[in-house]
């Protein structure tokens, strides 16, 4: 098992082929003064002590390294040892509306884009917990099953869009219920449910299922990803903004926050609600929260001790460079000397 603890350095081999521009500019320049003063093909017999190909030599152990120096600080490690770490945590479902309501853009960019940078920023702060997401629009669907693998969740979350979920409305009575689905019922481990919606549902099942998930020790925690005041709903296509959904009279759909109903839920679920802003979508304060639920151990398999090796690396630049130290761009005299090529000329 390997891994490169600070991969961002590796941008830094982009400047190669900058490198080798230079080089070319460089020997055309050269070229082309040295053709001011006398043919090219008499160059080699006006300067006998020029190295023709030594510039290029140098360039590419300059470029051999530079690769080393710089694959050097990104600190390639190898996993050396695999041990069992006991880790305690606690269990997180996550329900995101994908209804077409969450494209409106009373939040920036938009409501489904601020939600999904806001889930993105709490995976950031786990450690040793569990997350699980699931989708929900007319329908609910388990997009990601409860994980440890924190680095899968940020994956799936940038897969998901309004284009994912056949049934458009919004049920998030099935999304809680396919949350409660998802736990781990022998787990000892403290469990809740993020709800991220703008509340505008549209069945009526949804206290209900958050009753029954509070019945069963998990609490709801809701987020409303909207703002009070009524703004339309986009419509793209291709990708595309294309205007604003329109109802069968040709008026613009327009779409608000429910608070009512999201303050029921989360007082339902023995948690609380809290309303996103363009500054702060409140998914910290509910983690603040969390951090008091019940811990239970996950057993997981990791790498947990890394050996550097930076160093080889770096020695091998450092060879390149002493190597590059002593090609000089004139011809070895002593070698220029031995003449072993040239025809001896009789007497």
């Amino acid at each position: 098992m390997y891994r490169i603890e600070h991969p961002e350095i590796l941008y830094a081999l982009f400047a190669l082929p900058i490198l080798w521009v230079l080089y070319f500019l460089y020997r055309n320049w050269r070229l082309k003064k040295l053709s001011e003063f006398s043919d090219i093909a008499l160059i080699a017999d006006n300067i006998p002590m020029k190295a023709t190909y030594k510039l290029l030599v140098k360039t590419i152990l300059m470029s051999l390294a530079f690769t080393c120096f710089i694959i050097g600080l990104a600190n390639p490690q190898i996993g050396s040892k695999l041990e069992e770490v006991k880790r305690e945590g606690i269990d997180i479902m996550i329900a995101l509306d994908l209804s077409n309501s969450m494209l409106a853009e009373d939040l920036k960019p938009n409501r489904l884009e601020k939600s999904k940078r806001a889930i993105s920023k709490l995976v950031e702060r786990l450690h040793s917990d569990r997350i699980g997401i699931v989708v929900f629009a007319g329908e609910a669907y388990t997009q990601l099953p409860l994980t440890s693998d924190l680095s899968a969740a940020k994956l799936f979350l940038r897969t998901v869009s309004t284009d994912i979920v056949p049934t458009q409305g919004t049920n998030i009575g099935a999304a809680i219920k396919r949350c409660v689905k998802s736990f781990d019922e022998q787990s000892a481990a403290g469990k809740a449910i993020i709800i991220i919606t703008d509340g505008e549902n549209h069945e009526e099942d949804a206290v209900e299922e958050a009753n029954v998930a509070a019945e069963n020790g998990i609490q709801i925690y809701t987020v409303g990803m909207a703002t009070t005041n009524g703004v339309p709903i986009p419509l793209y296509q291709n990708g595309r903004k294309m205007g604003y959904r329109k109802d069968k009279e040709g008026n613009s759909v327009v779409t608000m926050l429910n608070e009512s109903m999201l303050k029921e839920l989360a007082a339902e679920g023995n948690g609380f609600y809290i309303r996103a802003t363009n500054s702060d979508a409140g998914l910290n304060q509910i983690l603040d929260e969390l951090e008091q639920l019940d811990k239970a151990e996950i057993g997981t398999q990791l790498f947990t001790d890394y050996e550097d090796r930076f160093q080889y690396l770096v020695g091998l630049g450092l060879l390149f460079l002493i190597l590059e130290f002593f090609v000089s761009e004139r011809k070895n005299r002593l070698i220029s000397n031995l003449n072993l090529f040239e025809a001896k000329s009789k007497v």
